[in-house]
């Protein structure tokens, strides 16, 4: 007979491997990218010397308004693209949820953009916006060439597609997670209300979405925290631009740290931005996290 005491040893056994491989890899690197955030380092002059400046470059970036620019588009960007795909996750789980023949075939084809590498999701989409040769422009005007629109060269249109593109691309992911928790919902609750004569917008204020609040609450935490380092889909479609028009903040870290050579400021964009989602990710498990468990509790 094992003893509680014996249990936790195998427990700890089986989980250091997996604890050592997160010292190893994220651990490790996000101590050390934190020191270099503390130099002032250049990789474009290696004779320079590096120089132990503390937190000047923390200084220097609240105080940087490329920076704040930066900031303020991530943060729309964040909540526009959260909000939308929360909605739309939030109607594909509720349709992917019902029994229609084929339902499948639909639950499958719904996770393809989900599925595609953001990497060639945007690819495709900056070929479809093209100014000269785009789908999107040949299917709204045909052969009115001079009514093309140039998407990725206005600032407002610019800064949509991106929103737009990562929309269609993960709100198949939050559908996802919603539809999750849409399965762990009894039947016998809804039968009831058909009983009481409940009709179905009734059902789905009063039944469905108090109930779905823990998955909802999951995907948009899950979409905020990866819409805030959103990266991949600014460098392939727009480079932040027009200007600085879809300059977010981590494609902001990465110009600073790798096409100007400053090291220890490009790390300390990146600092900030890991701060940032580990405080979310504390927010979300002290306030939301905790009552849920009382509530699971009681």
């Amino acid at each position: 007979m094992t003893t509680p005491t014996s249990d936790q040893t195998t427990g700890w056994i089986m989980v250091l491997p997996a604890l050592a491989c997160v010292a190893v890899f994220s651990l490790y690197p996000a101590m050390d990218s934190f020191v270099l955030s503390l130099y002032r380092l250049y990789v474009t002059l290696p004779g320079l010397e590096a120089s132990f400046i503390g937190f000047g470059n923390y200084e220097q970036l609240f105080q940087d308004p490329v920076a704040h620019q930066a900031f303020l588009t991530t943060l729309g960007f964040v909540l526009l693209s959260t909000t939308f795909e929360i909605l739309l996750g939030t109607g594909i789980a509720l349709v992917i949820h019902e029994r229609f023949k084929g339902r499948g075939w639909v639950r499958g084809a719904v996770l393809i953009p989900w599925a595609i590498p953001t990497v060639v999701a945007s690819q495709m989409w900056r070929f479809l916006a093209n100014d000269q040769y785009g789908a999107i422009n040949f299917v709204l005007f045909g052969d009115r060439v001079n009514a093309y629109i140039p998407w990725l060269a206005d600032p407002w249109t610019a800064f949509g597609v991106i929103v737009m593109v990562d929309v269609w691309k993960t709100s198949s992911f939050a559908g996802l997670l919603v539809l999750a928790g849409l399965q762990v919902i009894p039947d016998g609750i809804y039968d009831a209300a058909r009983i009481d004569g409940a009709t179905a917008w009734q059902r789905f204020w009063h039944i469905t979405l108090p109930l779905l609040k823990p998955a909802l609450l999951a995907a948009l935490l899950f979409r905020t925290i990866d819409a805030f380092r959103v990266f991949d889909l600014v460098f392939v479609m727009t480079q932040g631009g027009p200007g600085d028009a879809t300059q977010v903040i981590q494609f902001y870290g990465y110009k600073t740290l790798f096409t100007e050579g400053r090291v220890g400021y490009g790390t300390t964009i990146s600092v900030t931005v890991f701060v940032a989602t580990l405080l979310l990710s504390l927010l979300y498990l002290l306030t939301v996290g905790s009552k849920l468990l009382e509530r699971e509790r009681t």
